[in-house]
């Protein structure tokens, strides 16, 4: 299946309008407009799920049910790329802060690549058969969105697929497409600490317990767990990403709070991580005399896991579609989706890949390369986007294919 000139430029047309027009996570409202007016053109029954889901069904008369999710949201990020269509949005976050918006993890390249495979699919009815259930998932940023669609009864009022696909932009080389078999990216474990002590005034720390020391205890210990408590054979990473306590130099607060990341790829050594924080922040508050500090769940990614089977004919198909210089065999990432849960909850199998988002000279240039998340994070539009969309039909026809 080609992209001629005319679905090329309505694709671009599409990714631009996308990257100006950002939203953040589960409040992706036009967004889910624009997706549900594109599907219904085309002809596809179309629901809502999970808020600001939305779900395209194109059947095309009896055939295997193959499914393919691309995720919606922004992130508060201040763009800054210099592009003609650099966002210049802003959004509410939950807690009432306002903050500029941006596909500073290029959710907006996934959602054009899958419009575009469905208008693809839509016209070339004659190339396959059975049906293929799109998924536009909000919230993917905060791991809450794929949950809130299966919470919604996605599987009760979808076809149920017999292999899901998934796909993500990444700085790699416009052009390529990366897979991995087994696990393809970490779970990951987001904890918010609050650690109360006692206040008072800097000159009289006696009659205090202060927070910031302790907090400072627990963080500098936290960091050994990895060093000296997991297997060296095994993969883990903790971040301390924040750390907040008091407002004045000669005061001693009363509480510090600081929040933390967990990556792991397998779930015993995830439970030994957890396990340990809880013990080291238990066991300093005691030390210092505090009470038991609290800990709050802030967001939780499964393992993103491929089917290693699926994975390897995923990577046979898309070596003959785009060429074996093209197409690598990967080792897992430390980031982390929440694709997998969205199969998981049926018990089949998934393949998730990644396809590049950067000009090859980039990489050779000696320059840091804008990574995800970035304020300057601007995929190149071609050949990425084409090669999202060629990456998706390809995976899709494998199963739906006439032969």
């Amino acid at each position: 299946m080609d992209l001629d000139d005319a679905l090329t430029q309505r694709m671009h047309e599409l990714y631009t309008g996308l990257h100006a027009n950002p939203e953040l996570s589960m409040q992706e409202h036009r967004t889910a407009e624009l997706i549900e007016g594109r599907l219904e053109d085309l002809g596809a029954e179309t629901f809502r799920c999970g808020g600001t889901g939305v779900v395209g069904i194109l059947r095309n008369g009896d055939g295997p049910v193959v499914g393919f999710r691309a995720d919606t949201d922004g992130l508060p990020v201040k763009e800054d790329t210099g592009l003609e269509y650099a966002s210049t949005a802003n959004g509410v976050l939950p807690d009432g802060t306002e903050v500029p918006v941006m596909h500073a993890c290029g959710h907006d390249t996934h959602v054009t690549a899958a419009l575009t495979t469905a208008e693809l699919l839509s016209a070339k009815q004659d190339a396959w058969a059975g049906t293929v259930v799109f998924i536009f998932q909000p919230g993917e940023e905060t791991a809450a969105g794929a949950k809130a669609m299966v919470d919604d009864g996605l599987w009760d009022k979808a076809p149920r697929p017999e292999i899901i696909y998934g796909q993500h932009v990444m700085p790699q080389p416009a052009g390529t497409v990366h897979v991995s078999r087994g696990t393809a990216m970490a779970m990951a474990d987001s904890w918010k600490v609050t650690v109360p002590g006692r206040g008072g005034h800097g000159s009289q720390p006696q009659d205090t317990t202060d927070p910031i020391v302790l907090a400072a205890h627990m963080v500098v210990r936290i960091q050994t767990i990895v060093s000296r408590e997991v297997d060296p054979r095994e993969s883990a990473v903790v971040t301390i990403g924040s750390f907040h306590a008091g407002l004045k130099e000669n005061i001693i607060p009363a509480a510090a709070e600081f929040t933390l990341n967990v990556r792991s790829f397998k779930p015993e050594v995830r439970e030994k991580v957890l396990a340990s924080i809880r013990r080291i922040i238990r066991a300093e508050a005691e030390a210092s005399g505090a009470p038991e500090p609290g800990i709050t769940e802030i967001s939780s990614f499964p393992q993103c896991y491929n089917d290693p089977d699926a994975a390897g004919a995923v990577l046979n198909e898309l070596r003959r579609e785009l060429g074996e210089g093209n197409v690598e065999e990967t080792q897992p990432l430390m980031g982390s989706e929440d694709f997998g849960s969205l199969a998981r909850a049926i018990g089949v199998p998934s393949v998730y890949w990644f396809f590049g988002g950067h000009p090859s000279g980039m990489f050779d240039s000696g320059s840091p390369v804008p990574s995800n998340h970035s304020p300057h994070f601007a995929p190149v539009m071609e050949p990425t986007l084409s090669t999202g969309v060629r990456a998706a039909v390809t995976a899709i026809l494998s199963r739906v294919g006439r032969q």
